[in-house]
């Protein structure tokens, strides 16, 4: 599907997939003096499980979410989780039902929404009963107070792999995106991981997300990477976006990975077919530790039959780190304090931490594309003292 040159009239704006849909509005973060609730360690603590519901995409989420919610539970020791679902119609309005049930119901922490303005709204929500919100989401504008969320930012990807290419030679960064609200994001956070490392920023461009603008902006885009003296170009696209155009019309503008290092903001990897695109061989990207995220998916289908949907892990994590809490036989277990402890947690993905700000950190791979395949060429950390932390 990538061997031609076949833009759509107007390219479909799902760069970042399974981050931009939850980039919904600008959200601002809860902000509360609470630090959490107080639990009874001795009996099931209730956990409510908040998804979107509905049909469709939503609902093959949701159930994705509450499976591997449940698998994270059966996995516990010693430890009681009264999971309750809730669904939230994938809006706000759903949302804040749905959290003041839960508080109504006695749960003591919410594991949920997806959707950045429902968690937004749940958070706000459940403020003022003292208790604490990991949500799914990966959207820093709604983090704070007691929300939190769970999903991998952008400026996790994004400091991963300006480290690493600092590291290797290649810390001369020009960043390439699409004139979209989610792209502009991920834009924002290279620029932030730079200006946070020893890499610099040779320049930036920026093209219209549609074919003409795509066609038309590249040969200029060319040329400013040709005379910035840059040795690694930053996309922001996907496959899913203008990736796949991008990786082919550079190289036809003397632009190619065999001079630059092409480096991906999103899995360049996804979909499988884009592996044998000639223009991403050698490109980098960030990706969890393939090893714990193959077991984690060999392990659902096992107990479900299908494959997990990409954002299941989530909820595994988040079941893995309440419990993880929760086994320590503290009644300030779910606190602000205690979910954001320094050493961080093991999920499905690899180590992660939950900071006080409302963010995450999560220890990923670098991966390279070689020869149509996978390779990872730095592998993830295993504790919060190795490399990038």
């Amino acid at each position: 599907m990538f061997s031609a040159l076949r833009l759509p009239r107007s390219l479909p704006g799902r760069g970042l997939a399974l981050a931009a849909a939850l980039f919904l509005s600008a959200c601002n973060a809860v902000s509360t003096g609470g630090s959490g609730p107080s639990i009874d360690t001795g009996a099931a603590v209730p956990v409510a499980l908040l998804v979107p519901g509905g049909a469709g995409g939503d609902a093959v989420v949701s159930r994705s979410l509450e499976n591997a919610a449940r698998l994270a539970i059966a996995d516990l020791q010693g430890v009681k989780i009264d999971l309750r679902v809730y669904p939230t119609g994938g809006n706000a309005g759903g949302a804040t039902a749905a959290a003041s049930q839960a508080a109504a119901d006695g749960a003591k922490i919410l594991l949920g929404p997806l959707y950045s303005e429902a968690a937004n709204a749940a958070g706000r929500t459940v403020a003022g009963e003292g208790l604490n919100v990991l949500s799914f989401s990966n959207n820093p504008a709604i983090a704070g107070g007691n929300v939190f969320v769970l999903g991998n930012t952008f400026d996790n990807t994004a400091d991963r792999l300006v480290r690493y290419a600092a590291s290797r030679g290649n810390g001369r960064i020009f960043v390439v995106n699409a004139r979209s609200t989610a792209e502009e994001v991920g834009r924002d956070a290279i620029a932030r991981a730079i200006s946070g490392s020893r890499a610099t920023l040779a320049g930036n461009a920026s093209f219209e997300l549609s074919q003409q603008g795509l066609v038309a902006a590249v040969p200029q885009i060319a040329s400013q990477v040709q005379a910035s003296g840059a040795n690694a170009v930053f996309f922001t696209s996907d496959n899913a976006g203008a990736m796949p155009f991008l990786a082919q019309l550079l190289p036809e503008n003397g632009v190619s990975s065999a001079e630059v290092r092409f480096i991906g903001l999103t899995r360049l990897d996804i979909p499988p077919e884009a592996l044998s695109q000639p223009g991403l061989q050698g490109a980098w990207f960030a990706m969890p530790d393939p090893a714990l995220s193959q077991n984690f998916v060999n392990r659902y289908a096992g107990a479900y039959g299908s494959a997990p949907h990409p954002l299941a892990g989530l909820a595994y994590d988040g079941i893995a780190a309440i419990g993880a809490l929760v086994g320590s036989g503290k009644s300030d277990a779910l606190t602000r304090a205690a979910l954001t402890q320094g050493s961080g947690f093991v999920g499905v993905n690899g180590i992660f931490r939950l900071r006080p700000d409302g963010t995450n950190q999560r220890g990923l791979a670098v991966g390279q594309i070689q020869n149509n395949q996978v390779t990872v060429i730095d592998p993830a950390p295993k504790s919060f003292g190795g490399f990038g932390f």
